[in-house]
């Protein structure tokens, strides 16, 4: 049976958030950071963060993009969680609120072709620190979640999502099963099933009769 992996990116996928990697360059990493845990434990409305966050990314330039990706850490167990599922029959998306810049290689190196993410505007070679397009919050992640689904053939209930934060509840909750990871305390009370340190820990919840659908 065909199943579906989706995974949140920043802080999952990989071990980094990356608009504060972005925000390094701009010098105001500390504030971000700040912005960023309080969103990520629900404090603040993840869109509305998205948008303070990102005004301080105005001047920064667009090379940041590829210096930004060849510092991206895999989360450990996230390549073998990944290509463990594949060879089980699964199919993996990721869906992200970080940006698409970033997310597109990543996903082409890890052979992903589902995959969305916030999308920043560039002007003139520099970031005008707004983004482009429909944000990808809470309620988009869910809706990607069951777009990818439904393109699939997958049913809702053979469908795991895994995430950190706040702005994932609303996927993991939609999916036959949630998975916090490394997660913030909210996320950890509100899912299925909590793991910490490796990604692949997840997978005695997902095969050899582990996963169980709701």
């Amino acid at each position: 049976m065909t199943r579906l992996l989706v995974l949140d990116v920043d802080s999952t996928l990989i071990t980094a958030e990356v608009i504060e990697l972005i925000a390094e360059r701009a010098g105001t990493r500390d504030e971000v950071q700040r912005i960023t845990e309080a969103a990520m434990r629900g404090e603040v409305d993840f869109a509305d963060s998205l948008r303070e966050r990102v005004a301080t990314l105005a001047g920064v330039p667009d090379s940041v993009f590829a210096d930004v990706y060849n510092e991206l850490e895999l989360s450990p167990g996230a390549e073998e969680l990944i290509s463990t599922v594949r060879e089980a029959g699964w199919e993996v998306a990721l869906v992200s609120g970080g940006f698409i810049e970033i997310l597109t290689p990543l996903a082409e190196h890890l052979g992903i072709t589902r995959f969305r993410a916030n999308r920043l505007e560039v002007e003139n070679g520099v970031l005008t620190g707004r983004t482009v397009g429909p944000i990808v919050d809470r309620e988009g992640k869910e809706h990607a979640l069951r777009e990818y689904a439904a393109e699939l053939g997958i049913p809702i209930e053979d469908v795991v999502a895994i995430g950190d934060g706040a702005n994932d509840l609303a996927m993991m909750a939609a999916a036959g099963l949630g998975i916090a990871y490394n997660a913030k305390p909210v996320v950890q009370e509100q899912a299925d099933i909590a793991i910490n340190g490796r990604l692949d820990n997840a997978l005695p919840y997902l095969l050899d009769g582990g996963f169980r659908p709701v």
